[in-house]
C-alpha cells in the first residue's frame, strides 16, 4: 500500500508534481495545483503529515484539465461538469470545434509558447500579415515574444475573412470592442479586498470566473450576431 492509500500507485509529492508537467505547462505554479485540487478537478490523498500525494492518475487527470483549459479556453466549470459525466472524456470537446479545420499546421499551433517563424508556419501567413494584424492589435506576443495558441487561430481567421474582402483594418474593431468587454468583466469578477476575505485563492477564483464569463460572452455574442443576421434576412 503506497501512502496515497491506492494499490499500485506510486504517490509523488505536490513539488514532484510540477517538476513533471512543467516542461509542458511552463507558467503552472504550486498556487494553480493546490487551486484545482480545493474546486475538486482532482482528488489526491494524504500523506500522514496532511500533505497531498498524486498517483499516476492523479498527474494525467491534472494534465488533462491543464490543456484543456490551454489549448480550448475551456472553463473549469465546464471541465468539472465533462469529467463528471464521462470519465473517460479525452480532453476534446465536441461542442466547441475549433472553426479552423485541422491540417499539419494544426499540432505546432497547440503549443503554449511559439516563436516568430513558428507562429509563421502554424497560421498560414507570410511576415507582411503578421505585421499588419500586430498594426491593429488582432495579434500580440507576450511579453518575451512568445506567441500562443490563440494567437495562431486568430491569424487563420483573419486569414480566411480576406477571402472575403475583410482586411485587417476592417476587423480592428473586434478588438476594440474585445478589450472593453473584458475590463467590464473584469470590475465584476474582482476578488474583494476588505482584509477579511482571506482566501488564498482569491486570484485564481477570480480569474477562473473571468474565464467562465468569457465563454458566455462569446456565446451570447455569436447568438446576437445571429439574431442580426437573420433580421436582414441573411438566413
Amino acid at each position: 500500500m503506497t501512502p496515497a492509500g491506492r494499490p499500485g500507485h506510486e504517490a509523488i509529492s505536490v513539488g514532484a508534481v510540477l517538476t513533471e508537467l512543467r516542461p509542458d505547462f511552463p507558467d503552472l505554479s504550486l498556487a494553480r495545483v493546490l487551486f484545482l485540487v480545493s474546486e475538486g478537478l482532482v482528488s489526491p490523498s494524504e500523506s500522514r503529515s496532511g500533505s497531498p500525494v498524486f498517483t499516476s492518475d492523479d498527474i494525467a487527470r491534472l494534465r488533462l484539465v491543464l490543456a484543456a483549459q490551454r489549448d480550448q479556453g475551456l472553463p473549469l466549470s465546464w471541465i468539472r461538469d465533462r469529467l463528471e459525466a464521462d470519465p473517460r472524456w479525452s480532453g476534446r470537446s465536441e461542442e466547441r470545434p475549433d472553426p479552423c479545420p485541422g491540417d499539419a499546421a494544426e499540432d505546432a499551433g497547440r503549443a503554449a509558447r511559439l516563436t516568430r517563424e513558428e507562429m509563421l508556419a502554424a497560421a498560414g501567413i507570410d511576415e507582411v500579415m503578421l505585421v499588419e494584424l500586430e498594426h491593429y492589435g488582432l495579434v500580440r506576443s507576450g511579453a518575451v515574444g512568445f506567441f500562443d495558441r490563440d494567437a495562431v487561430r486568430i491569424a487563420r481567421l483573419v486569414r480566411h475573412a480576406a477571402d472575403y474582402g475583410l482586411e485587417p483594418r476592417h476587423l480592428r474593431a473586434l478588438r476594440t470592442s474585445a478589450d472593453r468587454q473584458v475590463a467590464l468583466m473584469a470590475q465584476a469578477v474582482a476578488p474583494p479586498q476588505r482584509p477579511s476575505d482571506r482566501d488564498p485563492h482569491a486570484g485564481l477564483r477570480a480569474e477562473e470566473r473571468l474565464r467562465e464569463l468569457s465563454a458566455l460572452s462569446a456565446t451570447l455574442y455569436e447568438l446576437l450576431l445571429r439574431s442580426s443576421v437573420r433580421s436582414t434576412g441573411g438566413w
